[in-house]
């Protein structure tokens, strides 16, 4: 473990200092293929430097950031689009955490012409109350018991577990990393989830509540592009059916190749198939609401049940097995092991210190 906090260290150092190059050198450099050529050696590092890393924890996180997000925003950059062309990340300052880190900085004026409501418990910060988090922590806590005794509970509530387990592992983890950024540039961050149990439909997941991260990097980078071409050929009233289809391509073709930086194993395609299934899902919704232009609603209390059931369906067919299919259960288990070990470690250290004191 030693080594890969090493290694951890190093990716990150580098990955600041490439970062500062775009910055510096993109500032006499104008927007469009010139730019594109003079970070694309930049773009080519941020694949390469998750494969010094092993665990989920560390390598997961870090491949999920500056090999699809960073190299996202800056190819958005490279043609003068993005979070990475606004006028907040003229600073250096600001432009390394926007750049490789999970966050959009809050604007009002935008949230508002695009029709966005924040859940009601986001805070002032941009995140949900410590409370939220507090809960959805001791859900995990609660299904330990379950996974020592995985031989006594039924194979597919484990995997429902498991799918908890990685929702709320991801939340908190962004949670924690947009906390820090917070403390450290002092603005107020868009929240990543919205509650995503409480999806009353596919485009309600996958637009409105889980990791809007990507929702924001896909859309300009991949919607918009798609849209616009499409309406040419179909016209602008079916282009967001073949747009929305290539934002879930490309999403499991991403999320391949971050399975592939954990497990190290030839993919199976099964997570893209994941994301292909949902694809055409959200593009039945969308051309079922053009048809009926809104004349036919179901209540919430019907459709939340429906959406959240084909999500887990769909997540324990082909996602979870992807997942374990990178031996994520071994390797979790071990990292929590460390963390435990290192914990303990750590109270007895000052437990000690504290008796010494006391008896001195």
């Amino acid at each position: 473990m030693e080594g890969e906090i090493s290694n951890f260290i190093m990716v990150w150092t580098l990955a600041v200092i490439s970062l500062t190059y775009c910055h510096t050198i993109c500032q006499n450099v104008p927007s469009g293929t010139k730019r594109l050529l003079a970070i694309s050696p930049v773009i080519s590092l941020f694949f390469i430097l998750p494969l010094s890393l092993t665990t989920i924890s560390l390598g997961g996180l870090t491949s999920f950031f500056i090999a699809w997000l960073c190299n996202f925003k800056l190819i958005l950059f490279a043609y003068g689009k993005g979070p990475l062309s606004s006028s907040q990340s003229c600073s250096l300052a600001y432009f390394v955490p926007i750049a490789c880190l999970p966050i959009k900085i809050h604007n009002p004026i935008e949230s508002s012409k695009n029709g966005e409501h924040p859940c009601p418990e986001i805070n002032e910060r941009g995140l949900k109350s410590p409370m939220n988090y507090v809960i959805k922590c001791l859900v995990i806590i609660a299904f330990l018991p379950a996974y020592e005794r995985k031989d006594r509970v039924h194979p597919v509530m484990i995997n429902l577990m498991y799918c908890v387990h990685v929702y709320v592992g991801l939340e908190v983890s962004l949670a924690v990393v947009g906390a820090m950024v917070r403390a450290l540039i002092g603005v107020r961050l868009e929240p990543q989830f919205e509650e995503p149990y409480l999806s009353t439909s596919l485009q309600d997941f996958w637009g409105r509540r889980w990791n809007l991260m990507v929702t924001n990097i896909l859309r300009p980078t991949v919607y918009l592009p798609v849209r616009s071409i499409s309406s040419r050929v179909i016209g602008r009233m079916w282009a967001p059916l073949p747009a929305s289809f290539a934002c879930f391509l490309v999403s499991g073709l991403m999320h391949e190749l971050i399975f592939y930086y954990i497990g190290r194993k030839e993919p199976r395609w099964v997570v893209t198939s994941f994301f292909l299934v949902h694809g055409l899902g959200v593009a039945v919704e969308i051309a079922a609401k053009k048809l009926f232009a809104g004349k036919f609603h179901l209540p919430r209390a019907v459709s939340i049940p429906m959406a959240v059931s084909f999500i887990l369906a769909t997540a324990l067919w082909l996602f979870l097995p992807a997942l374990l299919w990178c031996d994520a259960e071994d390797k979790a288990r071990g990292e929590a092991m460390v963390v435990i070990d290192f914990v303990k470690k750590t109270w007895s250290v000052l437990r000690f210190r504290s008796t010494m004191i006391v008896s001195s």
